[in-house]
């Protein structure tokens, strides 16, 4: 299960796989489409290879896979990569796909887009590694308390000090993707532009380094000291490459004046040639009198002197026609390809010293690859940690209390992504206490009020605290937790053949199978894709189980109000309900999660709400009228009632079930005296036959 979580969070692009051996979880995962699967021959995974590179490196067979594979591709020396860190899955809190899904960490439910996400209310870095970095800590929240601790302060420092977090980030500005441009330069494989770039970069951290000249988090100085700007590097480049560049080496143009003398007298050379070129141009417009004539090249017959038809009669005897074409005759005269020759002769000499010069340049920042790379990481923590603190600072979020005891207490919370899209003051904050003896919250209350707003908000302020944020709440105490499930929305499986309920009860079953005490698990209606007897029979179960064997912080939603009388015999739970206004026939929600249960589910109001047309509104209203008057009576009778939570639904006979569903769902007002008679015998009939049995 752990391999399957794992590539879901880290999502690659590809796998590499000893062939015949790939592992099932890696096959399904790449026939998804998910990923290109590569395979290998076996003998390449060697366990030792790592040791070969680097001393220090473990012994791992998919590591050594993974060099032979890079040694095939890039079919060069891989030196200049730093040793490999080890990942450790435990050293985070667990978040498989159904929790980063429904918590919209990355990627809205809706459509798989980046707007309206977590990742996108936080990141406000300015540089791409520092955007790669971020999108990892948000899936990857740290469990650790020393690293959580370590990386708040930090951001509390950069919050208090806009000087210091506003002058990084104006010098990162001027950083590009030094991730990628160190990869690039460590395999020779950078273009003239990326050089440019690298160099730019490399002169612009010297100002990133000053901007954070007295800060005292030991997490920022331990980033800082980690910044070689390889001043060096940096002044070479810029002296060596010239102000505009070319795509690839091969287009030539890559060096400044002066940098290489042989290099300035071959394009002297060629410049000369030009200008010979032009004066030649001129004298044989004169000599001819064709003032239409004129010197081309292409690269296929290279400088010709091109003459329009109307004027091919003035063309001089030493003319050797060499192409014609459509508008008139190309020609070559001798000058013209001594020209020709003594222009390209120093132009190919100096292409071929060019690109000379360059592998040169290229060697000179691959053998600084291992700092590269070191900069670029440093680089993208402390943009990362800026955007943390420029989110906190822009949003008036305050630093959460991150302990080890298992309590989860929020005062003032609110929803982080939500808040962004409202005005100020618009978005009603709520609290929340477990810990102690208090383990579940059973939330009622009606459909739209605010339920599962109210669970992802708790959820995502959890993880934000993991991360080393600052959240959206006035005071905050979290317990360092292991694992976050969810079971929230409805959601089917067609392709694999599973129903809303079948995908339901699978995320339950996952909650319950691998929950700790540790853990933070939110449910939102459990039960739901069944019968109502059914899904009141789970929803209990499962609110017992957690409440005394998983003993998670657990928030749990449900419209199943019946539910509310269970939490009397359970110690660890309590009840609470979002809050609404009723007035006259319609509810108005109030968006308070409130202490205690609700009695009712108030369906008809939201479906008025929606917008149901008012003949059936009005026919629901009658209906459920009639509904709760067959549960009263059954009840008094000494039969319990269909959403009763203490009932055993399965020891009540089918076929008095049916009886009493088909009692409860008469309209007297529509029957004749006649009708409801005859409705009347069949049902003692049937009544009678279910005493004598």
């Amino acid at each position: 299960m752990q391999g399957r979580q794992e590539l879901a969070r880290l999502r690659p692009r590809e796998l590499i796989a000893p062939q015949g051996a790939v592992p099932a979880f890696a096959a399904r995962y790449a026939a998804g489409g998910s990923a290109v699967l590569t395979e290998r021959p076996a003998h390449s995974f060697d366990p030792e290879a790592p040791r070969r590179l680097w001393p220090s490196a473990p012994a791992d067979p998919a590591l050594g896979g993974l060099l032979a594979y890079l040694r095939h591709t890039l079919r060069g020396d891989l030196a200049g990569f730093r040793p490999p860190e080890a990942y450790r899955p435990s050293a985070f809190v667990g978040l498989d796909a159904v929790a980063r899904r429904n918590l919209e960490l990355v990627e809205r439910l809706a459509d798989g887009g980046a707007d309206g996400t977590l990742l996108a209310v936080l990141d406000r870095c300015v540089t791409a590694m520092g955007r790669r970095l971020l999108r990892y800590w948000v899936l990857h929240p740290l469990r650790d308390l020393e690293a959580i601790r370590a990386r708040q302060d930090a951001v509390e420092e950069l919050v208090r000090h806009p000087l210091f977090r506003e002058g990084l980030r104006g010098a990162l500005r001027g950083v590009y993707d030094l991730e990628r441009l160190a990869t690039r330069a460590i395999t020779l494989r950078a273009t003239p532009r990326e050089l440019g770039a690298l160099g730019s970069s490399l002169r612009a951290l010297p100002e990133a380094v000053r901007a954070l000249d007295g800060c005292v988090s030991p997490f920022l100085r331990q980033e800082l000291d980690a910044v070689d700007p390889l001043q060096g590097v940096g002044e070479t480049l810029g002296r060596a490459l010239a102000d505009t560049l070319p795509m690839q080496a091969r287009d030539g143009g890559i060096f400044a004046e002066g940098w290489d003398g042989v290099l300035d007298e071959l394009r002297a050379a060629a410049r000369e040639g030009r200008h010979w070129l032009a004066g030649l141009e001129a004298r044989e417009r004169e000599r001819t009198g064709i003032k239409s004539l004129r010197i081309g090249f292409n690269k296929v017959f290279g400088y010709y002197i091109e003459v329009s038809a109307p004027n091919l009669g003035a063309v001089p005897e030493d003319y050797r026609r060499k192409q014609t074409t459509a508008g008139g005759e190309r020609f070559l005269t001798p000058e013209l390809k001594d020209l020709e020759e003594r222009i390209t002769g120093a132009e190919d000499r100096a292409l071929r010293r060019e690109q000379a010069l360059f592998a040169q340049l290229r060697t000179l920042v691959a053998e600084h690859g291992p700092a590269l790379q070191r900069t670029a990481s440093a680089v993208a923590v402390l943009d990362a940690t800026a955007a943390l603190a420029t989110t906190a600072a822009a949003s008036a979020w305050a630093r959460p209390r991150v302990d080890g005891s298992r309590d989860l207490v929020i005062r003032g919370g609110r929803h982080p992504v939500l808040e962004q899209s409202m005005s100020a003051g618009r978005f009603v904050p709520n609290d929340v206490e477990l810990g102690g003896g208090r383990r579940v919250l059973l939330i009622t209350g009606p459909n739209m009020a605010g339920k599962s707003t109210f669970m992802r908000q708790v959820a995502l302020i959890a993880l934000l605290a993991h991360i080393g944020s600052f959240v959206p709440a006035e005071a905050t105490r979290i317990g360092v937790m292991d694992q976050i499930f969810t079971r929230v929305g409805a959601s089917d499986d067609l392709y694999g053949g599973r129903s809303t309920f079948m995908v339901e009860m699978t995320e339950v079953a996952s909650c319950l199978r691998h929950a700790t005490s540790r853990s933070l698990i939110l449910l939102d209606e459990v039960g739901r894709g069944t019968g109502t007897l059914d899904g009141l029979s789970i929803a209990q179960a499962v609110l017992e189980d957690i409440a005394s064997r998983v003993r998670a912080r657990t928030l749990f939603a449900t419209h199943y109000h019946e539910l509310t009388a269970a939490v009397a015999g359970l110690p660890a739970a309590e009840n609470a309900h979002v809050a609404v206004r009723e007035d006259g026939e319609t509810v108005v929600f109030l968006h308070r999660v409130v202490p205690g249960a609700t009695d009712r589910s108030y369906g008809v109001a939201v479906a008025r709400l929606a917008g149901v047309p008012d003949p059936v509104i009005a026919r629901a209203r009658t209906l459920l009228v009639q509904l709760q008057a067959g549960q009263g009576a059954a009840a008094a009778a000494g039969a319990p009632s269909a959403g009763t939570p203490a009932a055993a639904p399965d020891a009540q006979p089918a076929a008095q079930r049916a009886l009493l569903c088909r009692l409860a769902a008469v309209d007297p007002l529509r029957l004749t005296p006649l009708q409801a008679l005859d409705l009347l015998a069949v049902l003692q009939a049937e009544a009678s036959a279910l005493r004598q049995d």
